[in-house]
């Protein structure tokens, strides 16, 4: 199991953290979702098979812009 983290732009209340947790949570491979819009941030624990352009076209599925920093 390992943990992403990303920069999240745009986000403001907890609609947009819910919209984001959504689409992140339809990828296969992820077991929990920790978004904070207040910080702009995104942490996801995967299983080892989730590759981070997939959370990063999922939060912008979302309508939000993400950056990988670890």
């Amino acid at each position: 199991m390992s943990q992403l983290v990303f920069k999240v732009e745009g986000m403001s209340c907890g609609h947009c953290e819910a919209a984001v947790r959504e689409e992140v949570s339809k990828i296969a491979g992820v077991t929990t979702i920790s978004v904070t819009a207040q910080e702009g941030s995104l942490r996801v624990d995967e299983d080892g098979t989730v590759a981070p352009d997939a959370i990063i076209a999922a939060v912008d599925e979302a309508g939000y812009d993400a950056t990988q920093v670890s």
